[in-house]
């Protein structure tokens, strides 16, 4: 049964993350109540399909009993173990081995976070650390680029190259600097790949070599760049990139926060671009959202410059909660699940996502459809041939969430009228149906805004 009271305490008390604080005052919570599989239920019994897996994290789905008693008997052993003073704990220990096993070339050591944020601001330490133990501390510049998002903690928005995350906090900083996103629809320079490749590796050349080529420590890119619009890169772009990085002396660092563990295909999208980073960073479906947990993955060709030039002295960086054995647990059993069939799944299911949102191209709104296996996006345009955006004044982000939830769906609608999807891998053919029957309705929908018309009348 719905709770009024409960609305009055959010209202009253709970922080909302990138959040109008007065907006949501006004609106009130939607209360999710339980949820199974790929399907969602709210406090008034209203039932969604979840098309964005939570926050593009619940990869393995809702409702797994074996993913609840291995973090249940996890906690009635041992429920916390720290990592510090060469503690450690069994789950932390074989989490670590097996995710080293299956990592591309020489990443073969683990570093556990909370999540995406930290992993990232983890990274930050560990690359100044490494030039520094190099005899190089004059390296202290970073690179990612715009449109990017590595993460909402103060450093990692500073990387993170999107207008709510810098304004009111005084970042970024003038050691982070920013390169054009890839962005095919978008790009000045059109959507040939070649042209799109040779366009980035010169802005990244042009920016090392303002900076000073002995200065730029470390370059981060997503593999597909999730909360910028679900961009996808054309093939060859990101390998590239990871050669030019090489070349220049620079560290390359994947951020598979949201591309990791099945959302493209496989484990990680780096192995997709066949290219092996000096680190990956991952969270998200790493426990598929049951609990929190990030994780850096760093080479051993860094390891061994940081080990080596720590000695025998502590490398002072750590958190409480780092390798904490529940969060492990859960890592095992979901990784366990992913290979026992639903990467498998989530290939079959992605391909069937894809071809749809396809079929939709022709629909008078839909300006691109874009994605890689269950990670994909449309955006929405007034006007085809100029690529037109929707008008601020048609509120895609509120209006497109609100249709879509009254029609039963839950995706990421942006300010600028791109829809995200990122479903669960376990989805049903009916799952997946259901989000394009159902996206298809909030597109005629919104086609009907008063806004929207007069946008393409104009």
């Amino acid at each position: 049964m719905f709770n009024n009271s409960l609305v009055e305490l959010d209202r009253a008390h709970l922080i909302h993350p990138v959040a109008s604080y007065r907006g949501h005052e006004q609106q009130g919570v939607r209360v999710l109540a339980s949820a199974k599989g790929a399907t969602l239920t709210d406090a008034s019994g209203h039932q969604l399909v979840d098309g964005f897996a939570g926050l593009w994290c619940v990869n393995a789905g809702y409702g797994h009993e074996t993913i609840v008693d291995a973090a249940a008997r996890q906690m009635r052993e041992l429920p916390y173990a720290t990592a510090y003073f060469g503690l450690g704990s069994e789950p932390a220990i074989r989490l670590a081995s097996e995710l080293a096993d299956r990592a591309p070339g020489d990443l073969k050591h683990i570093y556990f976070t909370l999540g995406g944020s930290d992993a990232v601001d983890s990274t930050i330490r560990f690359i100044r650390y490494y030039w520094i133990a190099k005899g190089q501390p004059q390296r202290d510049q970073f690179i990612s680029i715009e449109q990017g998002y590595h993460g909402s903690s103060t450093v990692g928005a500073g990387l993170t190259a999107l207008p709510n995350f810098h304004a009111g906090f005084g970042i970024p900083f003038d050691w982070q600097h920013k390169i054009p996103s890839p962005y095919p629809y978008r790009n000045p320079v059109g959507e040939d790949a070649t042209s799109i490749i040779e366009a980035s590796l010169a802005s990244l050349r042009t920016k090392v070599e303002a900076i000073g080529p002995d200065r730029v420590a470390a370059f981060y890119a997503e593999p597909i760049q999730g909360s910028g619009g679900v961009i996808v890169p054309p093939e060859g772009w990101l390998k590239a990139m990871r050669d030019l990085c090489r070349e220049l002396d620079i560290l390359f660092v994947a951020d598979e926060v949201i591309t990791g563990f099945g959302r493209t295909g496989p484990l990680f999208a780096c192995s997709q671009d066949d290219i092996v980073p000096d680190f990956i960073t991952t969270a998200k479906g790493l426990t598929s959202g049951y609990v929190p947990m990030g994780a850096v993955f760093m080479a051993d060709h860094v390891y061994q410059v940081i080990a080596d030039g720590a000695g025998a002295s502590p490398v002072g960086h750590g958190y409480t909660y780092s390798a904490h054995p529940v969060s492990a647990a859960v890592g095992l059993e979901v990784l366990r699940l992913y290979e026992d069939g639903l990467l498998a799944n989530g290939v079959k299911a992605g391909a069937r996502l894809m071809a749809g949102l396809e079929a939709l191209r022709d629909h008078p709104l839909v300006g691109d459809v874009r994605g890689r296996g269950m990670l994909a996006a449309i955006e929405l345009v007034s006007d085809k041939k100029t690529k037109t955006p929707l008008p601020a004044e048609a509120q895609p982000a509120r209006r497109i969430f609100d249709r879509a939830w009254q029609n039963g769906l839950v995706i990421r609608a942006f300010a600028n009228g791109v829809l995200g999807y990122a479903p669960p891998l376990c989805c049903t053919d009916e799952d997946i149906d259901a989000i394009l029957e159902r996206t298809a309705k909030t597109l005629d929908q919104t086609l009907e805004d008063t806004d929207v018309r007069k946008a393409m009348k104009g």
